[in-house]
């Protein structure tokens, strides 16, 4: 992911949202800072541009950010007993899972939000809200390779020779990996049918690297199809990529991205307030733009064209995967695919 220059359209998009927000609610009497744990690369980048000014315009509360992914997240809460180096965690659903199970945030109160009418059920619990969804499936340049239409055609000729593949060490990748592997009598706790086929084929794999390259190797050329997010695919296309996503016969996966409150923080106050700024719809819309690509929860949001559904509701007939039984295998799978597949 790359750190680009402001253009003049991003910064009077940002400009829009930030004015925009003074409707979000009702005007903050306290004042001061949020400190959130961000996604380095694009969610950063995007954060800074339009939640950041938006928060300010409507509570004048500043978003201060620390660069951090998921695992780090949790492990440097973890490791701070009690005085949290950040007031907000943003994780995807494994982490989560990890975080709930050690007692690392606060009880959530839902009834905080302002914007909450606006999410569908099931979009916050007692440990925090929702805030962006993912979609998983597969990337492909269509001027290169035929259409795929299953997780197994990625094993397969002319689509293996043109694979570029990563491990267990993202959300995506292990589902994508999970639903490959039940293709072939596996399970979300079995992906051993997974390493037998690829064993087959492994020869003839384009590219294997470490998540974050992926979208460079597919620029490049170096490899033509992959398991990936719509996030993905509308960034690369965005640069001028040729790439086009597929939802799976089995079905699209779809996992959420959370928010919540840090155990022990100081700033309680303001990190409601700053969850409320960011599932705002003038927030959501703008963050769903090019060159951000994030897919909202706000119901009030019209999504985009591109997107492999044409509301959220679709998402609940989705591939979901249970992380309470995945999380305490996940450890193993990375090592195995590191020393089998990667080596």
């Amino acid at each position: 992911m790359t750190h680009g220059q402001v253009t003049r359209r991003q910064f009077l998009a940002g400009t829009t949202v930030a004015v925009g927000a003074l409707a979000l609610g009702r005007p903050a009497h306290a004042k001061g800072s949020v400190t959130a744990a961000m996604y380095p690369g694009t969610w950063e980048e995007a954060f800074r541009m339009h939640v950041a000014p938006a928060l300010k315009s409507a509570h004048d509360v500043d978003l201060e950010m620390t660069p951090l992914f998921a695992v780090d997240q949790i492990a440097k809460a973890q490791a701070a007993r009690g005085a949290p180096p950040f007031d907000a965690f943003v994780l995807d659903p494994g982490p989560r899972v990890t975080g709930i199970d050690r007692g690392l945030y606060e009880k959530f109160d839902a009834k905080r939000l302002t914007n909450l009418g606006r999410l569908s059920a099931g979009m916050t619990d007692e440990w925090g809200v929702t805030i962006a969804a993912q979609v998983v499936g597969i990337g492909y340049n269509p001027k290169k390779l035929p259409k795929p239409k299953a997780w197994t055609d990625l094993l397969k000729d002319p689509w293996v020779s043109r694979l570029g593949m990563t491990g267990f060490q993202t959300t995506y990748g292990t589902v994508s990996i999970i639903e490959i592997a039940k293709q072939y009598g596996g399970s979300e706790t079995n992906v051993e049918p997974f390493f037998t086929e690829i064993k087959k084929v492994l020869s003839k794999v384009a590219a294997i690297g470490a998540p974050a390259s992926m979208p460079a190797l597919f620029q490049q050329g170096q490899c033509d199809i992959t398991y990936t997010n719509t996030q993905t695919v509308a960034t690369l296309r965005g640069r001028g990529v040729d790439i086009e996503f597929v939802k799976p016969e089995s079905g699209a996966v779809s996992f959420y991205t959370t928010m919540h409150v840090a155990k022990g923080s100081k700033e309680i106050e303001n990190a409601y307030k700053y969850f409320d700024t960011v599932i705002s719809a003038p927030v959501q819309t703008a963050l769903m733009q090019p060159p951000n690509n994030f897919i909202p929860v706000n119901r009030e949001v019209k999504l985009a064209r591109d997107l492999p559904m044409q509301s959220l509701d679709e998402m609940a007939k989705f591939v979901h995967h249970d992380w309470a039984k995945i999380n305490p295998l996940r450890a193993g799978w990375i090592e195995r695919f590191n020393k089998e597949v990667a080596k």
